[in-house]
């Protein structure tokens, strides 16, 4: 009877599991993920209780309970949790006596990847301020733009960073009373302060405890900058909650304490900060800092240090690619990879030639409410709706009209649902559990990237501004931005603020700035159209000069069309689908083409020659 029942039962389960095989084969994927996520949860929900209501909080308990263990490894010397701990506790000394800082301030970080960014930023997170990470690659016009929105108190600047500034970048922000303080222990201004003198000669004792008390995970810990179709970079709010789910991402990948951790990526930006520091607080890890990528040290540092898991965007993937091949390609202990944007060719390249890394690709912004992950390592999708997804959080893909630019509606006005297999806009509801905390001082741009009334009266989600694919079997797959906004190198191009910039020639009488595929390359390059003015010849040497001195390389436009006049809609704005289709191919375009050419520091005709180079990869951008 016994033995009858044990065969029921066993075969039962046995069709269980093959009639879930072949009509739900992720489902045992799907459940492990969604039971993940749910126990993270969980576990984030007790920390809260116990007082781990941020990630400052978090560390500090680390490094009670691990303090010898490595933290930052940089240029091979060896910063313990301890180490990391105490400095940091020296620096918020330095300001609470020097600098003139209450709780709830904000100070803006304009540092390269070094151990002092971090010590920097969770010192200021001790004593309860507001920290904003800020890109070093833009110049003085946006910086101050970044400033005024975050309304930042103060200024930390690096020695490095230091160098590239404008004296009256300097003299603007003093006469606006924002304090500057460089890190180092000498200063060319008189009244620019300096940290490092002053380390020594505080205490590495804890400040007091109130500073850093946290009353609500909702508050605001930090902004990190991004950039959107609304041209100057935009102050992304980073609630406490929102950094530690962050920080959470390597450990749904499967990642152990024991893991060592390879950020090259620059700290400030969202993907190194907290998903990469971040995530190994989280875990108890050791992170190597690297302060710049370097593809043809990477794999050597991965063997010098045991490294077992990175963080990549999809160029820095295909760099690793492009560098000769060697006998020792798959020797290093590498097991994951955790990134976004990479495409599925150079994927199934990277796989061959680097060994059977567990790639996890990833979809999610600074300032969105969601956050997609590729869990199955299925090549070429950035995430999946599992059976499972829904109880997680509720996102659609909306019909959307590339050419006119808006979502399409049924007669009463509400969205369409994308079908399965086409783009959509994605979109994803704004509700207590997944919601979108705006940017810092524009409530304007923060309400236009929200969709109200999308299918019932009183609904809001968050619109992400791309478009994705949904397959039959619920993964997704990225399709393009939608807009004004394109990517390249990685990083968002608002062509706005491009067009802004290239506006400010004396030749210049309209321009259209736009990102054009290039073969084998990530992304979209940029490609300005300019309508000179009347009898004005183009200065290719003075405009090359000045896309240089206001934006940062991965802005400045590659290319240049010429145009008598530029096409615009029924509602005066710009039309790009054309321009974008046709290119920089000068054997379509009968129009004057131009071609960045560092080595001339000038715009240079692009010949068929040049076209053909850039095509073949002779030429690399």
């Amino acid at each position: 009877m016994l033995y009858t029942w044990l065969s029921t039962l066993a075969g039962g389960a046995l069709v269980l599991y093959v009639s879930l095989k072949i009509f739900f084969p992720y489902f045992w994927e799907d459940l492990l993920y969604f039971l993940r996520r749910k126990r993270l949860k969980a576990i984030t929900k007790k920390r809260a209780k116990n007082g781990i209501l941020s990630i400052i909080h978090l560390f500090m308990q680390r490094a009670e309970k691990i303090p010898h263990k490595p933290f930052i490894i940089y240029e091979g010397k060896v910063h313990t949790y301890q180490d990391v701990d105490k400095r940091s506790n020296r620096v918020a000394q330095v300001f609470l006596h020097h600098g003139a800082l209450k709780k709830g301030d904000t100070v803006a970080l304009l540092m390269g990847n070094e151990p002092d960014f971090i010590h920097v930023w969770f010192g200021l997170a001790k004593l309860g301020c507001v920290v904003a990470f800020l890109n070093f690659n833009v110049r003085s016009r946006s910086l101050l733009h970044c400033i005024n929105k975050c309304a930042a108190k103060a200024l930390v600047i690096s020695e490095d960073c230091f160098g590239m500034i404008e004296k009256e970048f300097i003299f603007h922000l003093m006469e606006n009373n924002v304090t500057i303080w460089l890190m180092s222990t000498s200063s060319p201004f008189q009244h620019v302060g300096t940290i490092l003198d002053k380390l020594d000669k505080v205490p590495d004792d804890p400040v007091p405890s109130h500073l850093r008390f946290v009353t609500n995970q909702g508050n605001t810990t930090m902004y990190i900058f991004t950039s959107g179709s609304t041209g100057f970079p935009k102050a992304a709010i980073i609630t406490h909650l929102r950094s530690l789910s962050a920080s959470l991402a390597f450990t749904q990948c499967g990642a152990v304490c024991q893991d060592i951790m390879y950020v090259t990526l620059p700290l400030y930006h969202i993907s190194a900060s907290l998903l990469g520091i971040g995530g190994c607080i989280q875990l108890g890890a050791t992170c190597v800092l690297k302060k710049k990528f370097s593809a043809s040290q990477f794999w050597n540092d991965c063997r010098k240090y045991n490294v077992t898991m990175f963080l990549y965007i999809g160029e820095l993937c295909r760099y690793l690619c492009n560098q000769p091949s060697k006998e020792g390609d798959r020797v290093h202990q590498v097991r994951i990879a955790l990134g976004n944007g990479i495409r599925p060719a150079i994927w199934k390249e990277f796989l061959m030639r680097f060994g059977p890394i567990k790639m996890f690709e990833f979809y999610g912004s600074t300032e969105g409410n969601s956050f997609f992950l590729n869990y199955t390592n299925k090549i070429g999708a950035v995430g999946r709706a599992g059976i499972f997804s829904k109880f997680l959080y509720s996102f659609e893909l909306l019909k959307y009209d590339v050419w006119k630019q808006e979502l399409m509606k049924d007669e009463h006005g509400r969205c369409k649902k994308a079908p399965i297999g086409e783009p959509g806009l994605l979109v994803v509801r704004v509700t207590q559990e997944t919601p979108f905390s705006g940017y810092a001082g524009n409530k304007e741009i923060s309400e236009k990237k929200l969709l109200r009334n999308v299918f019932v009266k009183g609904d809001v989600y968050f619109d992400t501004g791309d478009l994705l694919v949904m397959d039959q079997n619920g993964f997704l797959y990225f399709s393009d931005r939608v807009g004004d906004t394109f990517r390249w190198k990685g990083e968002n191009v608002a062509t706005v603020e491009v067009s802004e910039i290239i506006e400010m020639m004396d030749f210049v009488q309209e321009v259209n700035v736009y990102g054009v595929s290039v073969k084998n390359y990530e992304g979209r390059i940029g490609m300005a159209a300019i309508v000179l003015k009347p009898d004005q010849p183009f200065d290719g040497e003075r405009l090359y000069k000045h896309v240089v001195d206001f934006l940062p390389s991965y802005a400045q436009p590659r290319f240049v069309r010429i145009m008598d006049v530029m096409q615009i809609t029924a509602t005066f704005k710009h039309q790009k689908m054309h321009l974008v289709n046709e290119g920089f191919n000068p054997e379509i375009i009968s129009q004057p083409l131009y071609f960045l050419h560092e080595p001339a520091c000038s715009y240079i005709p692009l010949t068929r020659e040049i076209y053909k180079k850039v095509i073949s990869g002779e030429i690399r951008l």
